[in-house]
């Protein structure tokens, strides 16, 4: 199986047993995360009233291996920014199509505005159309 980057929203997914969810399962033993988008999940499990600790735990549970953010990535995620205006993305969406750029591992996400940038990678919804 091919490695992918998975955005944050993929990952709750899974956390939260949602739709899609079995799409990133299966992918879950090759699957890399930057650490911006990993934060962005233990903010929003904290946001939402759950337990950061947890959240950990499960990733590491699962050896989720967490990218960190270097120059390299910097560089590439903001060079992505006047694509991803248009769009509304967020610097987290853009952390995340800079690793898939950097590595060439498709991205699996639930943001239809991620699918809408034009990137040299597949950004694959896990919802609905795949």
């Amino acid at each position: 199986m091919t490695s992918v980057v998975l955005d944050a929203s993929a990952l709750i997914a899974v956390l939260r047993c949602e739709p899609g969810a079995g799409v990133v399962r299966k992918h879950l033993p090759e699957a890399i995360i930057s650490a911006v988008n990993y934060s962005e999940i233990l903010k929003k499990t904290i946001e939402r009233g759950g337990s950061a600790e947890m959240a950990q735990a499960f990733v590491r549970n699962i050896s989720l291996r967490i990218i960190p953010f270097d120059e390299e990535q910097a560089v590439a995620s903001a060079a992505l920014y006047p694509k991803t205006k248009p769009h509304g993305l967020s610097f987290a969406d853009r952390a995340c199509l800079a690793l898939g750029v950097l590595k060439g591992y498709p991205v699996l996400t639930t943001d239809k505005d991620l699918v809408l940038v034009d990137v040299p990678i597949k950004v694959q919804m896990i919802r609905g159309q795949h």
